[in-house]
């Protein structure tokens, strides 16, 4: 019984010695990175949460018919140290937003910045 949980105790310890830390993070490639777009928006719903804070905003086509749009944002913590907090945005208010469209052409995009009505500028992330 002994050789057994010494053995056990032996196997934990090597596998524990020779594993590391995994970052555990999705990649940005779905992104395009070298476009950027621009849209006036409605915001829908503003989630500040982790692991990513998201804006749901409305935006209405060259037709008038409303387009469900997401932006991706850093989390909280990241966003908070260039000027935002949880009520920086709120639903119903008209916004101009930016950002790097997905490559597959989805209503999604990266967050660059959002403009204010009173043209406040709010940084998505610092380069």
């Amino acid at each position: 019984m002994k050789t057994k949980l010494a053995a056990c105790f032996v196997v934990v310890f090597y596998l524990l010695l020779v594993s590391r830390p995994i970052l555990a993070h999705h990649s940005m490639s779905i992104y395009d990175m070298s476009q950027t777009v621009t849209k006036k928006a409605t915001v829908e719903n503003f989630d500040w949460s982790n692991p990513h804070v998201q804006i749901h905003f409305d935006v209405k086509d060259e037709k008038g018919n409303v387009e469900k749009w997401l932006a991706e944002c850093p989390g909280p913590n990241r966003l908070s140290k260039t000027g935002w907090n949880k009520d920086s945005l709120k639903p119903q208010e008209e916004i101009t937003i930016t950002g790097n469209p997905t490559k597959d052409g989805s209503k999604s995009i990266r967050l660059g910045k959002v403009v204010l009505p009173n043209g406040e500028e709010l940084v998505g992330r610092i380069r």
